[in-house]
C-alpha cells in the first residue's frame, strides 16, 4: 500500500509537470501556422500578431455561410474542412469571450435562468487565426435546440461543447448503476439527441465534447479574463486542433465513411450584391427575460461602416482576442415558442423547428420577416412580407432567438 501511494504521487507529479510544460513553457511560434489538415503554411508578410494570418490579393471568393468575400488562398483552406460549431457561454463572469468576431454566424438564446448562450458557426473567417493558441471560449454545455440548429450545417456537424443536458438520475453509490428515473425531461436531453443522430458513431464521430478531447485541444485557463474566475468559466479550445481532430476521424470536407461531402444537402442563404446603407433604424434594444438586465442587448447602427455594434448589459461587448467591439452586418430577431423550466433542472425549450415571425435589421432598415424550418436537418429560411426569401448583407449574421411577443424597440 505504501508503494502504491509513492508511485501514485510520482505519477501525479510527472503529469502536472507535463501539463505545465505543454501550456506554459513551449513557445508559440510566429514563423508559421499549421493548417487545419496539418500542413505548414508560411506566415504572410504584414502580419501583426503571432498566429494571425493576413491574406493579400483580390477578395473574389464568396463564403457559402454568410456571403462575405475572401481571397482564393483562404477559400483553399476552408474547402478542406466542414463548419465548426461551438457553444460559448455568456455569463457576466465569462466576458469578454474569445473568438466571436471570427464566427460567420452567431446564434443567441437563453440556456438557463435568464442567462443567454451563444453558438458560433466557424468556417470561412476563422482561417486568419488568433494570437491565442486556445482561441475560442469559454466553451459550455449543449442544449437540445442548439443541437437542432447545428444540424443545418452538415450531415455530421462538428459540434463543440462541454457535456450537456442528459438523463440525470439517482445512481447506486456502490455500483454506479442508475436506480431512479430520469430527472431530465426527455425533450431536453441534448446528449441523448447527439447519440441518436449518429454523431458519436464510428466514421461519423462529429461530436466534439471536451470530455473526449485531449488537453492540447481544450483546456482550463483560469486567469485568462482575470483572477478568481470560477472554474466553469475557464474552458477554451483551439479551433486549429479541433479541425485536426475532425480530420483524424475522417471528417474534413468529406464524410469519408459515407463518401459524401458535408454540404451535399446544405442550402446557402441568399446575399445582396452590395451594401445599401440607410439610417431608419439606428438603435435596437431588447431583453430575453424581464428583469435580467445583464443580458439585455443593444445594437447601435453605424451608417459610415454599415455595421451594428453590440452592447450587453449596458456595457460595450468586446472580443477578448481582438479587444474590439463585436459587430454584425445583419441582426435577425427570430421569435419562437418558449417552454420554461420543464423539469427539476429548470431546462428550457425553444421551438426552432417549425415556423414563425421575426424582424431583420440590415443597412439601417427594419424589415418584418417570417421564418420556417421544416425539419431538424432543414435550413431555416427567412422571407419578407411578400414571401420572397430575404437577401443578407454579406458579412457576419447574428440570430437572436427570443420568446414570442418579446418587445423589440428601435430608434429611427
Amino acid at each position: 500500500m505504501k508503494k502504491f501511494f509513492i508511485y501514485g504521487g510520482i505519477y501525479l507529479g510527472v503529469t502536472c509537470i507535463s501539463f505545465l510544460i505543454w501550456g506554459k513553457l513551449l513557445p508559440i511560434t510566429s514563423k508559421a501556422i499549421i493548417s487545419p489538415v496539418g500542413q505548414e503554411m508560411a506566415l504572410p508578410s504584414g502580419s501583426q500578431l503571432p498566429g494571425v494570418l493576413n491574406f493579400e490579393g483580390p477578395r473574389t471568393e464568396v463564403c457559402p455561410i454568410n456571403g462575405q468575400k475572401f481571397t482564393k488562398e483562404e477559400k483553399e483552406i476552408w474547402l478542406q474542412r466542414r463548419p465548426l460549431i461551438v457553444m460559448i457561454e455568456n455569463h457576466v463572469d465569462a466576458r469578454p469571450q474569445s473568438g466571436l468576431s471570427n464566427a460567420d454566424v452567431v446564434y443567441e438564446a437563453v440556456a438557463e435562468g435568464g442567462i443567454t448562450r451563444f453558438m458560433g458557426v466557424f468556417y470561412c473567417n476563422i482561417v486568419k487565426g488568433a494570437p491565442n493558441k486556445y482561441d475560442v471560449g469559454p466553451v459550455r454545455s449543449a442544449r437540445s435546440y442548439f443541437v437542432d440548429l447545428a444540424s443545418e450545417y452538415a450531415d455530421y456537424p462538428l459540434y463543440v461543447h462541454v457535456g450537456g443536458a442528459n438523463c440525470s438520475a439517482v445512481k447506486d453509490p456502490v455500483t454506479g448503476q442508475q436506480v431512479g428515473s430520469c430527472t431530465t425531461n426527455r425533450k431536453a436531453m441534448a446528449i441523448e439527441q447527439i447519440a441518436d443522430y449518429g454523431w458519436n458513431n464510428a466514421g461519423t464521430w462529429s461530436d466534439l465534447s471536451q470530455f473526449a478531447l485531449p488537453y492540447k485541444v481544450c483546456r482550463r485557463e483560469p486567469e485568462r479574463i482575470g483572477p478568481n474566475t470560477a472554474m466553469e468559466h475557464t474552458m477554451y479550445c483551439s479551433t486549429k486542433e479541433l479541425w485536426n481532430i475532425a480530420a483524424e476521424r475522417g471528417l474534413t470536407n468529406e464524410t469519408k465513411a459515407k463518401q459524401t461531402n458535408w454540404d451535399k444537402n446544405f442550402q446557402p442563404w441568399k446575399f445582396a450584391a452590395e451594401d445599401n446603407p440607410s439610417s431608419t433604424a439606428k438603435k435596437i434594444q431588447f431583453n430575453f427575460w424581464s428583469g435580467y438586465n445583464d443580458y439585455a442587448v443593444t445594437w447601435d447602427y453605424d451608417p459610415s461602416a454599415n455595421v451594428y455594434r453590440r452592447s450587453n448589459g449596458d456595457q460595450i461587448h468586446l472580443d477578448f482576442n481582438t479587444k474590439k467591439q463585436l459587430e454584425a452586418k445583419n441582426v435577425v430577431i427570430q421569435f419562437v415558442k418558449e417552454s420554461r423550466s420543464i423539469d427539476e433542472h429548470l431546462h428550457n425549450l425553444y421551438e426552432v423547428v417549425g415556423s414563425g415571425k421575426g424582424i431583420l435589421f440590415q443597412n439601417g432598415d427594419k424589415i418584418d420577416i417570417t421564418w420556417s424550418k421544416a425539419k431538424r436537418t432543414s435550413r431555416t429560411i427567412f422571407k419578407d412580407s411578400t414571401g420572397r426569401e430575404i437577401e443578407f448583407v454579406p458579412g457576419q449574421i447574428w440570430i437572436e432567438i427570443l420568446p414570442l411577443n418579446n418587445a423589440v424597440s428601435y430608434e429611427g
